[in-house]
């Protein structure tokens, strides 16, 4: 089936420019077919609405999202050890399963259209299957803790090998996996090396928090006598598709490493200044042709899965620490925000509004919306000014998952309702 989108003002590259621009659209199978009205195809008008491709999120853990608020004020190895893994351990799989739904609509209602999850490594299962309920296009894994004995380990990589054996690829294309060992400093040696085997015997890429604060790197330097990105880089990590999350503290020489090795960071500002873990170099590792995306970390450290508002933060932040107005512009956040977002998840067919990438959509409406005139500068606007509230509609693979900010597939009355059973009987 083909449909035309009319009266949309089309945001995407011409001529090497990102502008928008008042032009039909037409899909045809999930797929964007032409910029021209096709005379086979159903027509839907956007009423002058913005059309943005869908935001990707290449950091997160939606299971975590009953414990927004937790913990506040605290560093980041005070905050696990003390408030999140205590609390965890009272989790059951009911209670992430719902925990992720919440986590999908928030950012469904926010722009986001495809997510990367990386959570309890033995319930993977029951979130692809949520995922390909739901319409949305994810990146799904285990994040796998090394504690305790290698016994306990291989329960974890043999799960996360049936995993990947099973769900990459499926929901017609919209699931993908990867190998997922938690980090370097929760993580030792060996299991790292099994978790790099696993990921090269499957064909799939590594993700995993490294040098997110000063604390981890003296800990892992002292452990292994080498310094976080060094460390992986000689465990032979940058050999199979990989990407950081954090990469707050780091060298010139580990940076030069991450150009090399083509390794993509996910950059979370929100989360590393609530965490007070310190500011990544994401200006210089632009200029070194590093791929930098964006991820949210999870509600319990950011508060909110508002990608916009990462995009805002991440631009600001460098001009203020670079103390250069032109440190990073709106299109570099908007580039971190879409189409890095998909090189660092692997995703070729999205990130862009172009002839043969999949129709991952998002619009806003200016009209009536004083804090986003003049209409003309949709780009500017979109970074500095609107919200994920502004977030009218939303479609993946050509589905109207969300019209006029009213959930198409989801029931949220029912999802917020167990959301609140479940937190209720955490909480008390």
């Amino acid at each position: 089936m083909k449909i035309t989108f009319t009266d949309g003002i089309i945001v995407r590259k011409r001529d090497g420019v990102v502008s928008g621009q008042n032009e039909p659209m037409t899909i045809e199978n999930g797929t964007i077919a032409s910029f021209k009205r096709e005379v086979d195809a159903d027509v839907i008008s956007l009423r002058g609405k913005w059309v943005f491709p869908g935001l990707i999120n290449t950091h997160g853990h939606a299971g975590m999202t009953f414990f927004r608020g937790v913990g506040d004020d605290v560093p980041l190895e005070t905050w696990l050890q003390s408030y999140i893994w205590p609390k965890e351990e009272k989790l059951t799989k009911e209670d992430i399963v719902r925990a992720t739904r919440l986590a999908m609509v928030e950012m469904l209602k926010n722009g986001t259209t495809t997510f990367l999850d990386m959570y309890h490594p033995l319930y993977t299962n029951e979130i692809a299957a949520e995922v390909e309920e739901s319409g949305m296009r994810a990146s799904i894994m285990g994040g796998m803790l090394g504690f305790g004995e290698e016994t306990a380990w291989e329960a974890k990589l043999q799960h996360t090998k049936s995993f990947i054996e099973n769900w990459n690829q499926k929901g017609n294309g919209r699931i993908t996996t990867m190998v997922a060992p938690h980090s370097t400093y929760t993580c030792p040696t060996r299991f790292l090396e099994k978790s790099l085997d696993l990921a090269k015997q499957l064909g799939v890429g590594m993700h995993l928090h490294a040098a997110e604060t000063k604390t981890e790197v003296e800990n892992v330097k002292q452990q292994t006598g080498k310094r976080p990105i060094e460390y992986l880089h000689d465990l032979g990590y940058f050999e199979c598709p990989t990407l950081l999350a954090h990469v707050v503290h780091v060298t010139e020489h580990e940076l030069d490493l991450l150009q090399a090795y083509d390794v993509s960071v996910s950059h979370n500002p929100n989360s590393n200044l609530k965490l007070g873990s310190g500011v990544a170099p994401i200006t210089k590792m632009m200029e070194k042709g590093i791929n930098v995306s964006l991820g949210t970390d999870s509600v319990a450290s950011n508060n909110n899965l508002d990608l916009i508002q990462e995009m805002r933060v991440a631009v600001m932040l460098q001009k203020g620490v670079e103390q250069k107005a032109d440190a990073l512009s709106v299109h570099d956040a908007l580039l971190m925000a879409t189409e890095n977002g998909a090189k660092s998840l692997q995703m070729n067919d999205i990130g862009t509004l172009q002839i043969g990438k999949k129709a991952d959509f998002i619009t806003i409406n200016p009209q009536n919306n004083v804090h986003l005139q003049p209409e003309k500068e949709m780009v500017s606007h979109f970074v500095y000014a609107a919200s994920g509230q502004d977030i009218s509609d939303v479609y993946v693979n050509g589905q109207c998952l969300m019209r006029d900010r009213e959930l198409i597939i989801f029931d949220e009355e029912k999802i917020m309702f167990e959301a609140k059973q479940s937190m209720d009987r955490l909480q008390g």
